[in-house]
């Protein structure tokens, strides 16, 4: 999402916090768990296997009301899948299901559920996103509902040419601290997040909740900006966090539950986030760079990747939690050093994540993935490679050279009572497929590849294309 005059305050005070942070003591992964980086655990399904996902942002923030997620369809799946992509995070907005306190949408309900049943028949996982951009529609946005949202009478200027910046107007700011702090309101996104699981509840394209989009707060007189994003993360994000998932819980059990950081994290600055109480937690930081967000060319000899994945790994090994990237892509994708940009990323990416969500899935220009006959707009064929959608057993290495056009996925099967089957995805074109060790591929089809391995085998798999 496009940042602009508000960068350099933000690249300062990142930059600073960044000298003055300890390092965070490392945690030893879970018993059992396959790391995705070092520490971190990997995400799971149900027959224990390690997942990665691969996707868009799906998004209508055009339409509200009964023409809510109309620009959404089957096409958006059908295509996605096609071209190798397994997930989606589908944005869903608070002020379209509880447009007045305590009437719920069942129409905005069933349009849910129907683009879920779209993902099941393509075979992509769907994560449902609280969204909000500046809070919500009483600052012309979408989001928070504007009976939910209290301003104090404190002052707020449109910017329409520099959208986030009316982050920091002093009306915005105040609506987060109320919706953190005022009792009705905490009860009242609770049961909205009710309503939601429990109507979600169980649906086979069903991966998990993002409890709320890139959260924000309010500065405090003294404070720069990366001390008061620590401070909202960890008294008023960690509190909201852990009684969201305790609303979502009553009603959902399995699905898992996905937390953000502030946006601050794009420049490097680790988390001030604590504990999420629950089970099945993944941290979802997003991966901008402000320069970048406001047109310039991405510079491999700033080291902002290598500082960003620093930053990023610090509560996921900290709190033995996955990491899944809720969204990442820069607007301008044709300038020189883009190739490259996109080669590093998704580099890095693969090292400490177990998935990521680009952003945005639609047909045209801008953020576009791909553009209206359905090309990929330049250089986001890129993204498009070969990975493991799920592995029965423990990786122990994943890589795709782009350069010889080979995938090499190397694993330890699992054991008897685990599951024997391991999953590829393959972008379009012509691929060979082979497993050595005590594994044979299965069989491969439209993109897909499946391989049996012998349990406790070690196992290498190459995907080469011709």
């Amino acid at each position: 999402m496009p940042r602009t005059t508000w960068r350099t305050t933000l690249l300062v005070s990142a930059v600073v916090a960044a000298l003055l942070t300890p390092t965070a003591a490392r945690a030893e992964p879970r018993a059992g768990a396959v790391g995705a980086g070092d520490g971190i655990p990997a995400l799971t399904d149900e027959h224990g296997r390690v997942l990665t996902l691969r996707g868009w942002n799906v998004e209508d923030k055009a339409n509200r009301g009964d023409a809510a997620l109309s620009a959404v369809t089957e096409k958006h799946f059908r295509d996605m899948r096609a071209k190798d992509f397994n997930f989606a995070r589908l944005l869903v907005f608070w002020d379209d299901l509880e447009p007045r306190p305590g009437q719920y949408s069942q129409a905005y309900l069933r349009k849910i559920e129907r683009i879920l049943d779209w993902a099941e028949k393509h075979d992509v996982k769907v994560l449902v996103d609280a969204h909000q951009d500046v809070f919500g529609p009483a600052f012309g946005h979408r989001g928070i509902p504007a009976w939910a949202t209290r301003t104090d009478g404190l002052p707020f200027t449109p910017r329409p040419d520099d959208w986030f910046s009316e982050y920091f107007e002093p009306a915005v700011q105040r609506a987060f601290t109320h919706l953190y702090e005022d009792e009705d309101l905490r009860r009242a996104q609770a049961r909205m997040w009710r309503v939601l699981a429990d109507r979600l509840d169980g649906h086979p394209a069903l991966l998990g909740y993002d409890l709320i989009n890139e959260p924000m707060g309010e500065i405090r007189e003294g404070e720069d900006l990366a001390t008061a994003a620590r401070r909202i993360e960890r008294d008023q994000l960690t509190p909201l966090y852990n009684r969201l998932a305790d609303a979502v819980r009553t009603v959902d059990r399995d699905a898992w539950i996905f937390v953000e950081p502030t946006p601050i994290v794009g420049e490097g600055v680790p988390t001030g986030l604590g504990r999420i109480h629950d089970p099945k937690v993944v941290y979802a930081p997003h991966f901008y760079n402000t320069g970048m967000e406001a047109g310039a060319d991405y510079d491999p000899a700033a080291g902002w990747i290598e500082s960003y994945e620093r930053a990023v790994t610090r509560y996921p090994e900290q709190y033995e939690v996955p990491v899944v990237v809720g969204e990442w892509g820069p607007l301008n994708n044709s300038l020189p050093n883009m190739n490259r940009f996109y080669r590093d990323a998704m580099s890095s990416l693969g090292r400490y994540g177990s998935g990521w969500a680009g952003y945005v899935w639609c047909y045209g220009g801008g953020y576009c993935a791909v553009d209206g006959t359905g090309a990929f707009r330049t250089n986001k064929e890129l993204t498009a490679e070969p990975y493991a959608e799920a592995v029965a057993g423990r990786v122990r290495s994943a890589a795709y050279d782009s350069g010889t056009g080979v995938y090499r996925l190397a694993y330890d099967a699992a054991g008897r009572r685990g599951s024997r089957v391991t999953e590829l995805s393959l972008p379009p074109g012509d691929w060979r497929v082979t497993a050595r060790g005590a594994a044979l591929v299965l069989r491969k089809d439209r993109g897909r590849a499946w391989i049996l391995a012998a349990p406790d085998a070690r196992v290498t798999v190459t995907a080469t294309r011709s």
